[in-house]
């Protein structure tokens, strides 16, 4: 299962949302702490933590005593997890080609960072790559039906895509079924005061780039207000639905 990643963009789109990523990131955080349940006994002593952000995961086993090795493709965000020290060690690059040794960590760590992947059993394979046998693999990703409340708010705009798709929960089977892997999935909803705010969110965590392009013009008054009379919502106010699936592999 591949996409054309530009992964330059995707550095420069996460770069840009380092310095308040944090304040942004409650799905991240909630992804996070659902992959934290499915995470074995004894889980390291030292973990890759691929596609590491801003380091709020690497600190987590890092407090546990974990050695923990933070990579990620934005050389903005490894440097503000450097400076939170948030792990001993520290390497800018890609999750398709991980520059790392075969069987050197003891176990991969990875929340919501294989959707950038341009394919994603050869991330996988990489992760399975590094660890050492009787090591775990545990990953988190976006599935198909994620963020359709944009998809249906721009719509009434122009038709174009304003948020990217992701493989389906078949295709993502299909593209593992090799893999010693176990999978279960959930939908998280998120809401917000309006479909700007809910909009802003995506920009904070630096999920701004788009597989397909984006367009150059400024949203207008007009234009946000058919976005808020379209936007899905409910008593609890303007959506973002995210699907997600959870992955954990054995070496």
């Amino acid at each position: 299962m591949t996409l054309q990643v530009n992964k330059q963009a995707v550095a420069q789109a996460f770069g840009r949302a380092a310095a308040h990523y944090e304040q942004h990131a409650q799905l991240q955080r909630l992804s996070g702490d659902a992959l934290l349940a499915r995470a074995p006994a004894g889980f390291g002593p030292h973990l890759l933590d691929a596609g590491c952000g801003t380091g709020w995961y690497s600190r987590y086993w890092r407090d546990r005593g974990r050695t923990l090795t933070a990579l990620d493709l934005s050389p903005d965000m490894l440097q503000t997890a450097r400076e939170q020290q948030s792990a001993q060690h520290y390497l800018l690059g890609d999750i398709d080609d991980v520059p790392l040794a075969d069987a050197s960590v003891d176990g991969v760590w990875s929340n919501l960072a294989v959707q950038w992947s341009s394919d994603l059993c050869t991330a996988l394979q990489q992760f399975l790559r590094v660890t050492r046998p009787g090591g775990t693999v545990l990953f988190s990703t976006l599935l198909d039906g994620s963020l359709h409340e944009v998809h249906h708010a721009w719509a009434q705009l122009d038709g174009r895509r304003h948020a990217n798709r992701f493989l389906s929960a078949a295709q993502l089977r299909a593209a593992t079924a090799t893999l010693p892997m176990q999978a279960e999935q959930q939908i998280v909803m998120l809401h917000f005061p309006s479909a700007l705010s809910a909009m802003r969110s995506l920009k904070g965590i630096g999920a701004t780039h788009l597989h397909d392009g984006r367009g150059s013009s400024v949203l207008t008054r007009t234009q946000l207000a058919t976005l808020e009379q379209h936007w899905p919502q409910d008593e609890a106010g303007y959506r973002l639905s995210y699907h997600l699936m959870y992955g954990v592999l054995t070496k």
